[in-house]
This record gives structure tokens, sequence and C-alpha cells, in this order.
């Protein structure tokens, strides 16, 4: 298999308020085909995030929709400097996130945070200057 990534979705518990807090609060514009169900953001060149109901996910896939506490991943967000880590995690705590770790350097060379969204996702905020983001 081809190694693609091509959807994230997200389990919510509370769809309105996690499609305010990506649409409004971090200023990612829906996707015309998001409705009440689900919301789709694209995030990168042929790379979307889906928010889609907790339990309407589960029975989709055919699982409990039972599990709480540290999920086991975590997304990340990559920009161009410190500065601009710094700049997004304030942004996120202003739209209803939860600040984590606030930026610092890292072992890896780079500079990092995170946030919690309002559904408990875990993002990190980071500085890779071995990425080019151009």
């Amino acid at each position: 298999m081809k190694p693609k990534l091509s959807l994230v979705t997200l389990g919510v518990r509370d769809l309105a308020r996690a499609r305010a807090f990506y649409e409004t609060g971090l200023g990612w514009p829906a996707l015309s085909h998001s409705n009440e169900q689900v919301a789709f953001f694209e995030v990168g060149e042929r790379l979307c995030l889906s928010l889609f109901g907790w339990d309407a996910l589960a029975e989709d896939a055919g699982v409990p929709a039972t599990g709480e506490g540290f999920r086991g991943f975590s997304l990340a967000h990559n920009v161009a400097s410190p500065a601009e880590v710094d700049a997004v995690l304030a942004q996120a705590v202003v739209a209803g996130a939860r600040l984590v770790k606030a930026g610092q350097p890292v072992f890896w060379g780079g500079y990092s945070g995170y946030f919690r969204d309002p559904e408990g996702v875990l993002w990190e905020v980071a500085h890779n200057p071995y990425m080019d983001l151009t």
C-alpha cells in the first residue's frame, strides 16, 4: 500500500461547539459540503479534517463509544518560527482551547507547545527548523 493520509476525523461530543472553535475561533472556513452531522476543513493540499459526532463515529465504525482520557495521539500544526508558535497558541487559547504546554525549545532541535481543543484533542504547534514550509 502506498502511504497516504487524506482525511483525519475527530469524534466530538458537541459538534456545534467544535465547529465554532475551528471555524470562528481559529478562522478555518468549513467546506461547503459540511452539514449538521459533519464538518469538513481543508488543512493542507489534499488533506481534510472532519468533525463527526462521537457516538455517530463509533456507530459508523461499529465500535463502542466508551473511552476517555489520553487518546494516544496528537495532531500537529507546523509554523515558520518560534514567535509564530507562541502566536498560534495564544490564538487557540482566546478561541477556547486550554494551554497544555507553553512554547519552548525541544530536544529534537525545534520549538513547540501544546493546546487541548474544547473536545480534548491535543494539538502540538511546532517550529521545525528541518521542515521547509515554503
